[in-house]
């Protein structure tokens, strides 16, 4: 089988993306970022399969989520995009059926994000196929981890825990003789709502103005919320509380949890959330949730920063949980 070379693989399918003017049809080896209101915020993920996706997952939730994953990080400094780099390792196996189907998510995704490709590479690797992904944004005040202070409300977008339990299923899809009883306990509307929480994370972007506006510290909840939560303390030299009944869970999360309640620990530490972890003052944090309300999002208070150090979460009858490292670790 012919396989295109490298400058036929970027006409063919990636030059069609590279809208932007400041990309010159992926013609050069620099572009231009295009010009926006604010701060230039720039992030950069890498995404490898078995480690960030099962390789046969389609396609087009691979790419969309090496996408969205750095969106995610954008949207938390408060900033909305401006364009992408996209760094693709290719292993040996690759077809041009993957890559058909790659560009057209990644067509989806700049239209709905209004997030141009910008440029990147393109290698044929001997490893697992790896993207990695440079994206830029402007933010009018970007917003770091740094800035809770005493008293502060702790909050976050959306629900948490579905893209853990997520993962769980995806894996119990590939390999049903393995699967726990909460999977194949629940329904297969909340089985394939959680899986499609973990390959197609959403990422805040509408949520990022209110985030500029309001918030006195943020970040994303990537590698589980309470761990992420205590990176954020560290950050900022302070200590917090927060309640597990607070944390918003979805329909799907609470079936599963009723079948194991064991689980809470997996919603608590698991990551792949994706969600906004952000603080702010109490006055205005009205304000605050009714600019996120506004954007079609949800933004629930989960707990309060508090003077010293250290990080304690409740359970129903008050007493403190020990959820280890909180998170998941990469090394």
């Amino acid at each position: 089988m012919t396989r295109p070379s490298e400058d036929d693989l970027i006409a063919r399918y990636f030059a069609p993306l590279a809208i932007s003017a400041g990309a010159d049809g992926l013609n050069d080896d620099a572009a231009v970022v295009p010009p926006g209101e604010g701060d230039l915020v720039v992030t950069k993920d890498m995404v490898v399969a078995g480690v960030h996706f099962f390789p046969d997952d389609p396609p087009s939730s691979i790419v969309k989520k090496a996408l969205r994953v750095n969106l995610s990080d954008l949207a938390a400094k408060g900033a909305k995009p401006a364009g992408f780099l996209l760094g693709l390792g290719l292993p040996p196996d690759w077809t041009e059926a993957f890559l058909e189907e790659s560009a057209r998510g990644l067509a989806q995704d700049i239209e709905v994000f209004d997030c141009p490709l910008l440029g990147g590479d393109t290698v044929k690797m001997p490893g697992p196929l790896t993207l990695s992904v440079t994206a830029f944004g402007y933010a009018p005040r970007i917003v770091r981890r740094r800035g809770a202070r005493p008293g502060d409300i702790i909050a976050v977008t959306g629900t948490i825990g579905d893209g853990a339990l997520g993962l769980a299923v995806r894996a119990a899809e590939r390999e049903p003789a393995k699967a726990p009883a909460w999977v194949a306990g629940l329904d297969d509307r909340h089985r394939a709502l959680l899986a499609l929480r973990y390959m197609f994370p959403m990422p805040r972007v509408r949520a990022a103005s209110a985030v500029a506006a309001f918030a006195s510290a943020s970040m994303d909840v990537s590698d589980g919320l309470a761990g992420d939560l205590a990176k954020l303390l560290k950050a900022s030299g302070v200590g917090a509380t927060a309640a597990i009944d607070d944390v918003p869970l979805s329909e799907s999360a609470r079936g599963a949890l009723a079948l194991d309640p064991s689980l809470i620990r997996t919603v608590l530490t698991g990551g792949d959330d994706y969600e906004l972890l952000v603080t702010c003052p109490p006055d205005r944090f009205a304000a605050f949730a009714s600019a996120v309300n506004a954007e079609g999002l949800d933004l629930t208070a989960i707990g309060r920063i508090t003077a010293g150090e250290g990080l304690v979460i409740s359970d129903r009858s008050g007493q403190a949980v020990d959820l280890g490292a909180g998170r998941f670790q990469h090394f």
